[in-house]
């Protein structure tokens, strides 16, 4: 207790513990450190020398730690795979500074050749260049030789006469005017492109008094007419119309005389000037016939003899229609050939001796001779007992229902209304038209108002009176399309209609009705028909017809066109040798200044029935490329074609009567630019390819990235104004060939059936030859026609999604060829393949050939086309229906042909009925 208070209290006796304490700590931290030091320092020693002391045993395979040779350590068995390594290395790294210097060797010696092959290059050059220059010297050369035996010949300087002149003197009788002593040549050479100048008849008093309706027709084509000039002084030919009047007897003739000698360029006799007086009713009095026109050509439907000047003045069609196309819908059809009545005639004879010959003695004081025969009373008297024989239906009426329409004295009247002689004519195998009984009366209006309606219907015209001047007489051949029978063989009549075949009755009903669509159904084919058959006397040549002005979209091209297998790969099919050279165009056709007899009546061997025309029609085909189809042939034999052989003879030859000639592939696209790409890209490679032409049908242009594949041959893509599939048969510029190719964005067809098509094209160059072939087929029930795409043995049609033809059938498609079945065309957006096949079918009367034996041409996987609406079928039946209307008649024809080549290897299904196959 004591001594715990002790401790509490701080005693003696606690501070001595705590020196006690403090002193025990501080030996101890001493003796660990100075065994730490000895553990390490010495214990390493002590290790250290315990073993070098033992590597020096006697025993040298004893011998753990001491230093050892190289490979005395390999032996040690973890280290063995190292070594390995080691050794492995060594052995690559020699054989790789092995390879190092032989291929620097190598090196060396291709940098020899290097430095060889520019050497050679260099001189290669230089042998270019001179062979270059000998060819350019040589080329000099011949055109020095050629100058030098050919004379020079420039056009010739035109002789533009003064306004005043007068140029050749009169003849001594007017009445007596011909070109070669009325008209001045020197106005028109042979060069000038034929200008007509048109003068505006409101600037003259007559103008007023004409009718609104003909001059509004007229002044329309006159304007769009290509010959037409607003430049008067280089005009070849002056066009002034002065009828027909709106009232009869508002002008006197003395006073349009004297307005008529007033006119600008008159020059005092009228001489290369036109005076048109169109008529559109059947009473229009002779306007011109106590008029002095001069040396001026006179163009009416009315004429006497003592004023008509053949060769020189133009009997014209009555303008009718002043619309711009006749309505088809309400033309009959030509078929069937036999209608109810064998022959008609409607019409009621003036007795009145009152005549507008009383009225001029100085042309009556010129007529001699003794008034002819009257053959009226007979022609009624044998007309009526064919009637009551019974023998064929006829209908004849010599007394008009109605009070008959005025016309001239002798003349036979017309009688009722035009509606109701129509239906009459419609109804009519042959219509009969009786000239006026005076044949100093050449021409009436009635009479070529007769002839017209008979035309626009398909009535056979039969014209009793063999003196009558027809329309455009020196140009057409009328035999084709009418029979004149003088009036003694009246009685004849009957026996010569009944014995026509029905062959020769239906090409006289189509070719009538060809020559009324062509020169009188509109004021347009009128005005051009005149300037036609005056350019054609003075032996101008006609204007080239106008391509299609191709506007090019900008694109990008570069990408590299692979090559598919299944389009280059022939198989066994060798079909002709590939070319290597550049696109060149076919020969252009280039009409020289030179006329034959044989020009004037041109019956075309290709284009039978509708088509015998003479060469310069207002439309004229005269193409600006296009010899051989228009023409009989070459002239020459041409360089590997026609030396017959086979096997590789054949192959070594592109066939055919052209040495050289290429194709134009024309596709037409809509919003499809993948599908189009791959299209494109198939055609890589193609033999005989002179350019692609990519007719861009939408209005929204290529996507500015799109990147067009290089195929080898140029790609024209043209932009054009509306969306229309009309629009894939434009003649374009920029097509060059007379072949075409006609190709959907979607069609699959491998270079082979390619290759195989336009050779058989080169020998049909007349015809459509394609791949998928269609028919027509007659629906009983209905009583219409159909559209029928089935496999069968016969077809009608080649569709041209896949078809070759010829350039100028595109002129003839957009220019020529109704505008109502374009319009129809652009209503349905279809139908423009059958369009096409009807016009070649029309044009040739030949079907079209279908090669290989393939059905279908769509390509796998594209997207689905307009073809698979339901309603494209239905579409498609209503087409050829209208386009029948149209024609009149249906003029496809069907064949069980088609062209195989003889490797060509045919695959019909089992389920499939097996066609005959014409090699």
């Amino acid at each position: 207790m004591t001594g715990y208070t002790m401790l509490r209290n701080g005693g003696v006796g606690n501070g001595g513990q705590t020196c006690v304490l403090r002193w025990s700590n501080r030996i101890r931290l001493t003796w660990l450190s100075f065994t730490l030091f000895i553990i390490l320092v010495f214990f390493p020693l002590i290790a250290h020398y315990y073993l070098t002391t033992l590597d020096e045993a006697d025993e040298a395979g004893k011998r753990i730690f001491g230093p050892r040779a190289g490979n005395e350590l390999c032996e040690v068995k973890h280290v063995l795979d190292l070594c390995r390594i080691r050794e492995s290395v060594s052995e690559e790294l020699l054989q790789l500074e092995a390879k190092r210097q032989e291929l620097n060797s190598e090196i060396a010696k291709l940098n020899l050749k290097i430095e060889a092959c520019k050497k050679s290059i260099e001189n290669a050059k230089q042998d270019l260049l001179q062979l270059k220059n000998v060819i350019s010297q040589t080329e000099h050369s011949y055109k020095e030789l050629m100058a030098q035996n050919q004379p020079k010949l420039s056009l010739p300087i035109r002789l533009l006469p003064e306004k005043d002149d007068i140029g050749l003197p009169p003849p001594k009788v007017l009445r007596s005017c011909r070109l070669h002593n009325c008209f001045d040549y020197s106005r028109c050479p042979l060069t000038s492109g034929f200008p007509v100048y048109v003068y505006d008849s409101d600037q003259f008093a007559f103008g007023s008094h004409l009718d609104p309706l003909v001059k509004q027709a007229f002044q329309a084509t006159a304007r769009a007419n290509v010959y037409v000039t607003e430049n008067a002084d280089i005009a070849c030919l002056y066009v002034i119309l002065v009828g027909e009047m709106q009232e009869l007897g508002v002008l006197r003739p003395a006073d349009l005389e004297k307005q008529l000698y007033s006119l600008p360029h008159w020059r005092t006799d009228g001489h290369n000037h036109v005076i048109i007086n169109l008529s559109r009713k059947s009473d229009t009095q002779n306007l011109l016939y106590n008029v002095s026109t001069g040396r001026a050509m006179v163009a009416q439907s009315t004429f006497y003899a003592a004023q008509y000047r053949p060769g020189f003045d133009l009997v014209v069609s009555p303008l009718v229609h002043a619309m711009s196309e006749p309505n088809f819908m309400e033309i009959p059809p030509q078929v069937p050939v036999k209608r109810k009545y064998l022959f008609t005639f409607q019409g009621e004879k003036i007795e009145s001796l009152r005549s507008s010959l009383q009225e001029a003695r100085s042309f009556e004081e010129e007529m001699e001779g003794d008034p002819p025969a009257d053959y009226d009373d007979r022609i009624i008297a044998t007309l009526k007992a064919v009637q009551d024989s019974k023998l064929d239906q006829v209908l004849v009426e010599f007394t008009c229902k109605n009070q008959p329409k005025p016309s001239l004295p002798t003349e036979w009247a017309l009688c009722g209304e035009r509606e109701d002689r129509l239906e009459l004519l419609k109804l009519s195998t042959f219509a009969l038209i009786i000239t006026p009984g005076d044949p100093r009366l050449v021409i009436s209006s009635g009479c070529a108002t007769r002839l017209f309606e008979a035309l626009e219907v398909g009535a056979v015209p039969v014209v009793l009176g063999e003196h009558v001047q027809l329309p455009y007489q020196d140009v057409l051949q009328w035999s084709e399309a009418a029979l004149v029978v003088p009036k003694p063989r009246v009685t004849e009549v009957h026996f010569l209609l009944r014995s026509l075949s029905d062959s020769d009755l239906l090409a006289m009903r189509r070719q009538g009705r060809f020559l009324w669509e062509t020169y009188f159904s509109t004021a347009d084919s009128i005005f051009s028909t005149v300037l036609a058959v005056i350019r054609t006397r003075i032996q101008i040549p006609a204007a080239p017809i106008r391509e299609e002005a191709a506007a090019e979209i900008p694109h990008r091209s570069g990408k590299a066109a692979g090559t598919d297998p299944n389009m280059a790969d022939n198989g066994d099919l060798d079909l002709g040798p590939v070319e290597t050279e550049p696109p060149y165009a076919s020969p252009k056709y280039l009409r020289n200044f030179t006329l034959t007899v044989t020009d004037f009546y041109r019956s075309w061997n290709s284009a039978p029935g509708p088509f015998h025309l003479f060469p310069h029609t207002p439309f004229d085909p005269v193409l600006p490329s296009e010899a051989k189809f228009l023409g009989s042939g070459t002239g020459f034999r041409p360089i590997g074609g026609g030396a017959g052989g086979s096997g590789k003879e054949f192959q070594a030859s592109l066939g055919g009567n052209v040495p050289r000639e290429q194709f134009t592939v024309v596709m037409l696209t809509y919003e499809r630019e993948e599908v189009l790409m791959n299209s494109l890209e198939r055609l890589n490679g193609l033999p005989y390819l002179n350019k692609v032409v990519v007719v861009w049908n939408s209005p929204k242009l290529p996507s500015e990235d799109l990147l067009w594949p290089d195929i080898g041959v140029p790609i024209m893509v043209v932009r054009t104004e509306k969306n229309s599939l009309n629009n894939r048969f434009l003649p374009w510029n920029e097509i060059e060939t007379e072949a075409i190719l006609s190709i959907d964005d979607d069609a699959h067809l491998r270079h082979d059936e390619i290759m195989f098509g336009f050779r058989v094209w080169r020998e049909a160059r007349d015809r459509i030859v394609g791949f998928p072939g269609r028919y027509h087929a007659w629906d009983i029930p209905h009583q219409s026609w159909l559209y029928n795409s089935n496999y069968s043995c016969e077809l009608s049609m080649v569709l041209t999604g896949a078809a070759f033809f010829h350039k100028y059938y595109a002129y003839l498609y957009s220019y020529v060829m109704p505008q109502a079945i374009r319009d129809m065309v652009d209503e349905y957006i279809n139908c423009e393949d059958i369009a096409m096949n009807f016009l070649v079918s029309h044009i040739t009367r030949k079907p079209p050939i279908k090669v290989t034996s393939r059905w279908t041409f769509r390509c796998p996987g594209c997207p689905q086309a307009l073809s698979h609406d339901d309603s494209h079928f239905h579409e498609r039946h209503k087409c050829i229906n209208f386009f029948v209307k149209v024609y009149g008649y249906m003029p496809l024809l069907y064949t069980q042909f088609r062209v195989d080549s003889v490797l060509f290897k045919t695959r019909l299904p089992h389920d499939k009925t097996k066609c005959f196959k014409f090699i």
